[in-house]
């Protein structure tokens, strides 16, 4: 038992996959798993962006204090 993807196995493969999917159907499988594998890698992208969410902006504060309120009594 050898490597399993030699070049007499991968065609094999390939007129297995031909004989079962017809020459039509290839191009379109061949699309959507491309597709797939593309929203696949971008969705990665996306877990690993969120995992790491930038630092907020740092405020500046000034130096002088809040003035004081004072209390509103209600009117009777």
């Amino acid at each position: 038992m050898g490597d399993l993807l030699q070049p007499w196995h991968l065609v094999v493969l390939l007129v297995v996959a031909f004989l079962v999917f017809g020459a039509k159907r290839l191009p379109e499988l061949g699309k959507g798993l491309g597709e797939g594998l593309k929203g696949f890698k971008e969705g990665l992208k996306g877990i690993t962006a969120e995992s790491n969410p930038p630092a907020p902006p740092v405020q500046q504060q000034s130096a002088a204090p809040a003035p004081p309120t004072t209390p509103v009594e209600p009117k009777s």
